[in-house]
C-alpha cells in the first residue's frame, strides 16, 4: 500500500474545508442546549459511516432512487439554508423534541457533518485520487470532527454568552452563503 503524502494532503484539507466543523461549532453548542446533550461518538460514527457509504455505493445509491448529484446537492442546501436562518434570526424552525438520538442524526450527523457538499466531494474526489487516500483523509477529518464535538463545552466557556451570539449570526451568515451558493451552483437544468 503505497500513499502519497502530497495526495492525502490535498484530499484531507479538501474534506476539513467543506466539512467545516470548526463555522458549525455555534450551532452545533445551539443544538447541544436545546436538546440538552449530544451522543459526540455516535455522531461522529454516523457521519463516517455516511462518508465511507458515499465513497462505495453513493452514486449507485442515487440512481437507484431515480436522483443525481444535482438534486441531492439541492435538498442539502435547502436544510442548510434554514439552519443559517435559525442562527441569524434566533427563530426555531426545527422543533426539538429533546431527543438526543434524533438530533445526533438530524441535523448534526447530516446534513452538518456529512452533508450533501461533504458526499458529493466524496464522490468527485474518488475520480482523481485512490479509495484508500481517501479512506484516510476521512478518518482524519473525524478524528478532528469528534475533538471539536467533544470540546464544544469549553468553546462555549471561551467565547461566552455575548461571544457565542456574534459568532452564531457570523456563521449564519456564512451557512446562508454557502446553501445559496450550492443551491445556485446545481440548480442550473433542474427546473424545466
Amino acid at each position: 500500500m503505497n500513499i502519497d503524502l502530497k495526495s492525502l494532503l490535498t484530499v484531507t484539507f479538501t474534506l476539513f474545508a467543506i466539512i467545516d466543523i470548526i463555522g458549525s461549532v455555534p450551532i452545533l453548542i445551539s443544538i447541544k442546549t436545546k436538546v440538552g446533550g449530544m451522543n459526540e461518538l455516535k455522531a461522529t460514527l454516523i457521519s463516517g459511516a455516511l462518508m465511507v457509504a458515499f465513497l462505495f455505493i453513493g452514486e449507485a445509491f442515487l440512481n437507484l432512487m431515480s436522483l443525481d448529484v444535482k438534486s441531492f446537492a439541492v435538498g442539502g442546501s435547502i436544510v442548510i439554508f434554514i439552519l443559517g436562518l435559525e442562527m441569524v434570526l434566533g427563530v426555531e424552525f426545527f422543533k426539538s423534541d429533546k431527543n438526543i438520538k434524533a438530533a445526533t442524526m438530524v441535523p448534526i450527523a447530516f446534513p452538518l457533518i456529512a452533508g450533501s457538499g461533504t458526499l458529493t466531494t466524496i464522490m468527485s474526489l474518488k475520480a482523481n485520487y485512490g479509495e484508500t487516500t481517501l479512506l484516510i483523509a476521512i478518518l482524519i477529518n473525524l478524528i478532528i470532527v469528534y475533538a471539536v464535538l467533544k470540546s464544544l463545552g469549553l468553546i462555549a466557556r471561551i467565547l461566552g454568552p455575548a461571544g457565542l451570539i456574534a459568532v452564531r449570526k457570523f456563521f449564519g451568515v456564512i451557512l446562508l452563503a454557502i446553501a445559496v451558493k450550492i443551491f445556485a451552483t446545481n440548480a442550473q437544468g433542474l427546473i424545466k
